[in-house]
């Protein structure tokens, strides 16, 4: 693995943990030669893709970095890190793989990310469900906040079929 800062390719490993589903391993690093510490992830590959049914009832391959686009759209100037824009996107693929095989109805992510969010940010979570949720008015998006005030973090997890 090369030192991200001096560009090395000496390191030892610090720290390792793996996600819940095992599908992602973190590893703590330390430069042997500048002595600075980084951060990788790596995935267990998969031998098969995930689709994931949209609304039209079609299917497209699922694709990460369009989760971490909206998250990010969400959390603009937030103080959301990107790091933990990483671990939300971590969480979904998670919550995807716990419930599905080789298809993922687009609903399920977005009640997925939008749980996350809750959770962390729920500016941030405003934000993604008034895109996700199509809001016909004002009205629905002043119910939406209200309920987000009103319920606390535990409380306000949706339920993912």
């Amino acid at each position: 693995m090369k030192c991200p800062y001096c560009k090395e390719n000496s390191d030892k490993v610090i720290d390792s943990r793996s996600s819940e589903a095992g599908r992602v391993i973190r590893r703590r690093r330390q430069c042997l030669s500048c002595k600075r510490r980084f951060t990788t992830y790596e995935k267990v590959g998969e031998s098969f893709k995930l689709s994931v049914i949209k609304k039209d009832n079609s299917r497209v391959p699922y694709d990460r970095e369009r989760v971490i686009s909206g998250l990010q759209k969400a959390c603009y100037k937030r103080p959301v890190s990107a790091e933990q824009i990483q671990q939300i996107a971590d969480k979904i693929e998670e919550d995807i793989f716990k419930h599905s095989d080789r298809e993922v109805d687009s609903k399920f992510i977005g009640e997925s990310a939008m749980r996350h969010l809750r959770s962390m940010d729920k500016v941030a979570y405003i934000r993604f469900a008034s895109v996700y949720r199509h809001f016909d008015d004002a009205g629905d998006l002043l119910d939406e906040v209200t309920q987000a005030i009103a319920q606390p973090d535990d409380a306000s997890q949706p339920k993912l079929f």
